[in-house]
């Protein structure tokens, strides 16, 4: 459920002296979208850097305490300080959660929590499932526009203008057998999401995983994120087929209402 980080899903231009700056980033980003806790040659095949640059970075981040000291790659105590400080101040994280964990505890699924993110979503907030079988997905796993219900409602409910502008800019990847790779699919998936109220994501971004979403709006109507329910596929029987869009629209629906409560139209 990650999305690649080696420049084959944006063309966003580099900022001119900032190339040093930007390897860093995408060592840490490579580390902390890892499923796994990574070893240094596995952090080199995917950073596609040589390995002397990498070593060198690496270095740099312990020194600093953005990754732990252990041989296994992990994010260090002040990279992790820092992200707890801005979850703290996160105000759409704050507002959703008893929306969220109402949602999870009455369906018993995963519900994930996300924002834009240039052309991905990123998760701020999961509630896992108390049930055996869960997501590999954990906070700040970036998602596809294309492949993602989250993604996918969000799209949506942009105005058209931006929405289509936006998908230019995507390439829509191949994740998994049923993903979505042709933008007239997209489009189409998109005009079902409007009519609907929600998203959904069977089996795109993760096989036998099923997820439906919703948008999350100010009060001027414009998406500022969206929530969603994962459900291994197995347990998406006809009653949770029929049941669970209603529940993730009016989830995303009070959310929405606390929001534009205390954001007010200017919050984009």
């Amino acid at each position: 459920m990650i999305a690649p980080m080696d420049g084959s899903e944006t063309t966003r231009a580099q900022v001119p002296g900032t190339a040093a700056f930007s390897k860093f980033v995408a060592v840490l980003q490579i580390i902390a979208d890892a499923p796994e806790e990574l070893g240094m040659a596995e952090l080199v095949a995917r950073a596609r850097m040589p390995r002397a640059t990498v070593y060198r970075i690496v270095a740099a981040l312990r020194a600093e305490g953005f990754l732990g000291e252990a041989d296994r790659l992990v994010l260090g105590p002040r990279l992790i300080s820092l992200a707890s400080q801005s979850w703290a101040k996160f105000d759409l994280r704050a507002l959703a959660k008893d929306d969220i964990q109402h949602l999870r505890d009455i369906t018993g699924e995963t519900v994930h929590l996300a924002v834009p993110s240039d052309i991905a979503m990123v998760y701020i907030d999961k509630l896992e499932s108390p049930q055996a079988v869960r997501m590999t997905s954990r906070v700040g796993t970036r998602v596809m526009l294309h492949a993602s219900s989250v993604g996918k409602a969000y799209l949506a409910a942009l105005p058209d203008e931006e929405r289509a502008a936006l998908l230019s800019r995507l390439k829509l990847p191949r994740m998994t057998p049923q993903t979505i790779t042709r933008r007239k699919d997209l489009e189409e998936a998109l005009k079902r999401a409007q009519l609907q109220g929600y998203a959904v994501d069977g089996e795109e971004t993760e096989p036998g995983i099923q997820c439906l979403g919703a948008a999350i709006l100010n009060r001027s109507g414009r998406p500022v994120g969206a929530m969603s329910i994962s459900v291994p596929k197995y347990r998406f029987d006809p009653a949770a087929e029929a049941r669970y869009p209603e529940l993730v629209m009016a989830c995303a629906a009070r959310i929405s209402a606390h929001y534009a409560l205390t954001q007010g139209p200017a919050a984009d």
